[in-house]
Formats: structure tokens, C-alpha cells, sequence
């Protein structure tokens, strides 16, 4: 998709003297905007309306209440493409240790329950997000079965799977039947690719999925696609001790997140997550 005189007219910036396509994720196409005393950057879902944005603007707004993340300006509808227009950021170094630091600090958040105040639909992983007092129902029925469907309607399921997923789904519900847990408030999609670090080394957070919940959720996204440097679990662990065992109970979440990356990307994820859902029968 191009960019043209009717996309600037109707983000309403003012005059946009250069612009370029630059690189925004799997599902999004994205670009970095100039005009004479500013810079943006532009998120367009191809072939959907504003709406698809509004939970991003929302997790920004909840989790830039508390820590550092971009800032929304606006987002809409050009032509059919949906749009969210963001303050641009020039990126540089840090240390992982101050990134756990500020992932602690969002985890602080609190709430009563577990969930949202409503539900993702028009996402291509959906969420269900009706309020929970017990975060094993939450995540059993609400998350997982809830991608299991998914998956099942585009034939990546068998058998195998299912017998996998019973038995954890009972592991699960028995644990934290006896176990309780408070709602945090929860990034949701906590790897590599959506941290960085600001040019004075500060660190954000971008593209967040945001719910309250269990952040040992978050903590296993962090390490499914190869991790954070150390320093990082170790300044967390200072400013927010996570709870005896949590480092068994990884695979548990691993297999959501599994079965995101599975409804999204195909079959290539299947034996990853197999082998998550048998670990976390194995706790």
C-alpha cells in the first residue's frame, strides 16, 4: 500500500515532507511520517476499519499510566485501511536490568479481577475477557479454549493434541483452585520485539494486548523466543519477587502463546507446542 495526498489531507498533521515504509511487525504496515516541525510513526491495518487499533491506543493509555510507552495522536479510517498515528521514536541502547525494573513496575498494577472491562474480537487471536475471580477458570476457558477453537476450524488439531490439552487444562484448574493469585496488569505480548530502548537508554514498551492477570504470563512470553539478557529477571526478582515454582509453570503460558503463533502462522508451531503442553503435565 502507497501512501498519497488524501492519507495526509485526512490525518490532518500538517505538511508531510517526506515519508518512507519502514518495518512494523507481521500483520501491519507500517511507515515513518516528517512534516516541517514533527515526526510520526504510522500503524494501517490493510482492509479493516479504526477499530482494530482501539484496544493498542487502550493498552498504551493503561500502561503508559505507569511506565514508558509511545504516545497515540490519533487513529481512524483512510479508505477502508485502519490507522493508528503515534509519536516516533529514535531508538538506542540500555540495560535489561532497567527494562525488568519498569516490567515490575507494570506488574504492580492492580486489580480486583481478572480480565477486561470487554472482549477482543476482531483481532486474529481472539479474547475473551468477561470479569474472573479464579485465574485457572480465566485462562483455561477464556484464553486457551478459546485459541483451541481457532485452531481446530482451520484443521491444526488432532487427537494427539487434545488428549495433551485435557490433561493440562486439569493441572491447571487443580493448581489454581488452591493457589491464589492477584490480577496484574498484564503487557500480553512481552517478547524481544516489542521492548527497546530510547536514544538516553530509557526503556519502553509498544504494541501491548493488555489484560489483568497472572504476570507469570508475561515473564514466560519473555523467554519463549530466546529471552532478555539476565540482568533482566534479576532487577524484576528485586523489585517483584515472582512466586515459588513460577519457573515450572512457564510451560503453561508457553502454550498459549504457542497456540497464538500456531492459529496465525500454521503448522510450523505444532511441535513447539506439544512439547510445551507436555512439560507443563509434567509439573
Amino acid at each position: 500500500m502507497e501512501l498519497n495526498d488524501e492519507w495526509f489531507k485526512q490525518l490532518d498533521i500538517g505538511n508531510v515532507v517526506d515519508w518512507k515504509s519502514v518495518s512494523g511487525g507481521d500483520i501491519n504496515q507500517s511507515f515513518e511520517l516528517t512534516t516541517e516541525d514533527s515526526k510520526y510513526f504510522l500503524k494501517v491495518q490493510p482492509d479493516n476499519d479504526g477499530s482494530f487499533f482501539n484496544h493498542e491506543v487502550e493498552g498504551l493509555e493503561l500502561i503508559g499510566s505507569v511506565v514508558n510507552t509511545p504516545k497515540p495522536v490519533k487513529s481512524g479510517t483512510v479508505d477502508g485501511n485502519g490507522y493508528l498515528l503515534t509519536n516516533y521514536l529514535e531508538f538506542g541502547e540500555g540495560y535489561d536490568g532497567d527494562l525488568g525494573k519498569m516490567v515490575a513496575k507494570m506488574h504492580k498494577k492492580h486489580n480486583d479481577k481478572f480480565g477486561l472491562d470487554h472482549n477482543i474480537l476482531n483481532a486474529k487471536n481472539p479474547k475473551i475477557n468477561t470479569w474472573q475471580d479464579d485465574w485457572g477458570v480465566f485462562f483455561v476457558k477464556q484464553r486457551l479454549e478459546v485459541l483451541v477453537n481457532e485452531v481446530k476450524h482451520k484443521r491444526y488439531w488432532n487427537q494427539y493434541r487434545e488428549d495433551l490439552m485435557v490433561q493440562l487444562e486439569e493441572k491447571i484448574l487443580d493448581f489454581y483452585s488452591q493457589h491464589k493469585v492477584e490480577p496484574s496488569l498484564l503487557h500480553g505480548d512481552l517478547w524481544n520485539g516489542n521492548v527497546g530502548y530510547e536514544a538516553d537508554g530509557s526503556p519502553i514498551l509498544f504494541d501491548p494486548d493488555v489484560f489483568y492477570g497472572n504476570r507469570e504470563m508475561d515473564i514466560a512470553m519473555t523467554l519463549l523466543f530466546g529471552g532478555f539478557g539476565r540482568e533482566f529477571y534479576e532487577e524484576y526478582a528485586k523489585e517483584y519477587p515472582l512466586e515459588l515454582g513460577w519457573e515450572k509453570r512457564i510451560p503453561w503460558y508457553q502454550t498459549y502463546y504457542l497456540l497464538a503463533h500456531l492459529n496465525l502462522f500454521g503448522e510450523g508451531y505444532g511441535t513447539s507446542l506439544e512439547g510445551a503442553m507436555r512439560k507443563g503435565i509434567e509439573y
